[in-house]
């Protein structure tokens, strides 16, 4: 998630396990230790400028659950032992507001479709659960508000009670997220099942900063089918559009290391193309069709197959020259969706084609 929204998590359940005294301490150590995942970033651009490490090792060691409860302990400690005396004070309260202000960090994260390493070291895929977009207005706005509250109100029981509210409200809205996300996956399977694709990899995904609008990706032989789905407007079934990939060059690129390492990364929903004899694959989870955040050229057309490049991070479309009104347009675009179901229209094929 957005880094507001982890400042204010981290602050609002720091805060609200510390004794009231010591609020307004909490809140601003919640804060720090809400963001302090995130700075893994810095870490590997010390050591790589390989894009695609720098996009797979994200939400890895600074986000794993066997981790984080041990750097809290640590700072625990040292905070006890060479602090001002609040830690000291109150062992037990502060032990768990710090140690769960960092990891409730990776769990928001786990909701959003990027993929974070839970279980660092230990390799299964990454989890993203899905439910959220990286920015929703409307699950930080009840953690903001309880934490201004309780800023003000500091030692006063309104500000626990405001901590609590945000706290509740905002796990409420992750629990209709989820719900969202079922009841779209239940349209979509129908709709898949009927294309021949019953069995096929897929996944969903909200649109920017709702949870009524939805996206799904369905891989097929061929490439990919995509549908939308507003849970406001729609009412028959889904409809999928057929995308073509280059699924063949795919398989053939399959043990160079950056493509090997992406397919685990993004669990194979990613589009392949060969542009200007190069292999250039896009991470299907992040954008819009058929312009993608994440795209890397990463081999290149030898004779009999595919040799590998130094990885090379393609700029995406919305930051080129005119990409700022592209992305107004969609978004403009995106919010009409919402509140509208677009005229009937057939089905596809399911083929990628």
């Amino acid at each position: 998630m957005d880094s507001l929204s982890q400042i204010v998590l981290g602050g609002a359940v720091a805060a609200a396990i510390a004794p009231a005294g010591h609020r307004r301490a909490a809140l601003l150590a919640g804060a720090a230790l809400g963001t302090l995942p995130d700075l893994d970033g810095l870490l590997v651009t010390a050591f790589t400028r390989d894009p695609v490490s720098l996009m797979t090792v994200h939400r890895s060691f600074s986000h794993s659950l066997f981790v984080l409860p041990l750097l809290g302990t640590l700072l625990w400690w040292l905070y006890r032992r060479f602090g001002r005396g609040r830690v000291a004070e109150a062992p037990v309260r502060w032990w768990w507001a710090i140690v769960l202000a960092l990891v409730t960090h990776p769990l928001l994260d786990a909701f959003t479709v990027y993929g974070t390493q839970l279980w660092w070291p230990l390799a299964p895929h990454p989890a993203m659960w899905s439910s959220v977009f990286i920015i929703d207005p409307l699950y930080t706005v009840w953690l903001g508000l309880g934490c201004v509250v309780a800023w003000f109100a500091r030692a006063r029981p309104l500000a626990q009670r405001a901590l609590v509210a945000g706290l509740v409200l905002s796990c409420g809205y992750l629990g209709w997220s989820l719900l969202a996300k079922h009841r779209v996956e239940r349209e979509a399977g129908r709709a898949l099942a009927a294309l021949g694709l019953g069995d096929a990899p897929r996944f969903s995904v909200p649109m920017p900063f709702n949870t009524l609008l939805w996206r799904v990706v369905a891989m097929t032989p061929q490439g990919y089918v995509v549908g939308d789905r507003s849970l406001w407007a729609d009412r028959g079934p889904m409809h999928f559009e057929g995308h073509p990939s280059q699924v063949q060059a795919l398989r053939q690129a399959a043990s160079i290391p950056a493509v090997a390492r992406l397919h685990w990364f993004n669990r194979g929903f990613m589009r392949a193309q060969v542009v200007d004899g190069e292999l250039v694959l896009s991470d299907l989870r992040m954008g819009l069709e058929p312009d993608y955040n994440f795209s890397f050229a990463v081999a290149r057309e030898a004779e009999g197959g595919w040799e590998a490049i130094p990885p090379r991070q393609l700029r995406p479309v919305y930051r080129e020259a005119g990409g700022r009104a592209l992305l107004l347009q969609r978004l403009r675009e995106m919010e009409w969706r919402i509140w509208n179901e677009p005229m009937a229209g057939a089905a596809g094929d399911g083929n990628g084609g």
